[in-house]
């Protein structure tokens, strides 16, 4: 059975590489199984507005393991999962500049944007940001809190699983597959990560 992990992170400033939290929710293609969820020790000045908008400061992180530390239990939830997230390519870039940052070796991976699949199965919708998906579908969300955010995208994803009129799970996931660089990947073989 395939298995994913929905992720969302928050970050201090401006710059991808410096998360202060995130939030994994492990899941089948029915049910969410496992969650995780830490603050993060940027090792970075806080911008107001990015406090403004997840209300983390630079005295709550102080304490908190750094990405580095973070990684060997992070890696293992992640480990032979793809990766769902809303607006994904934020997401994936967060988790690629902050291994960058530590000089981490950059896992292939795969991932699933839930933006995107919105867009094509409910296109009815005002807009596709995740409150307003998570609202369409009675989803409760703590919006810009990354474990509330990773859930919203389990279950926007899983609802989406549960739309599709027909196929099976394996050629939904072959149909939205995003390789690391962005691009469609057409072959399911692709759908493992390797750390």
């Amino acid at each position: 059975m395939v298995k994913f992990a929905a992720i969302d992170f928050e970050t201090a400033n401006e710059k991808r590489n410096s998360a202060c939290s995130v939030g994994v929710v492990i899941m089948n293609d029915t049910e969410i199984i496992d969650e995780f969820y830490t603050l993060i020790n940027p090792l970075a000045s806080f911008r107001s507005g990015n406090v403004f908008i997840h209300g983390i400061t630079e005295e709550q992180v102080q304490e908190a393991p750094t990405f580095a530390e973070l990684w060997p239990t992070l890696s293992a939830y992640l480990e032979d999962t793809i990766l769902i997230a809303h607006n994904a390519s934020f997401d994936m870039s967060v988790l690629r500049q902050s291994l960058n940052k530590y000089d981490i070796p950059c896992p292939n991976y795969t991932s699933l944007c839930t933006v995107k699949i919105s867009r094509l199965i409910w296109p009815q919708l005002e807009n596709h940001k995740l409150h307003t998906v998570a609202n369409h579908h009675g989803i409760a969300l703590n919006h810009h809190h990354a474990m509330d955010d990773a859930r919203a995208s389990a279950k926007i994803f899983l609802a989406s699983l549960a739309e599709q009129k027909i196929g099976t799970t394996e050629e939904f996931i072959e149909r939205w597959l995003v390789s690391k660089k962005g691009k469609s990947a057409r072959k399911p073989k692709a759908t493992k990560l390797y750390f």
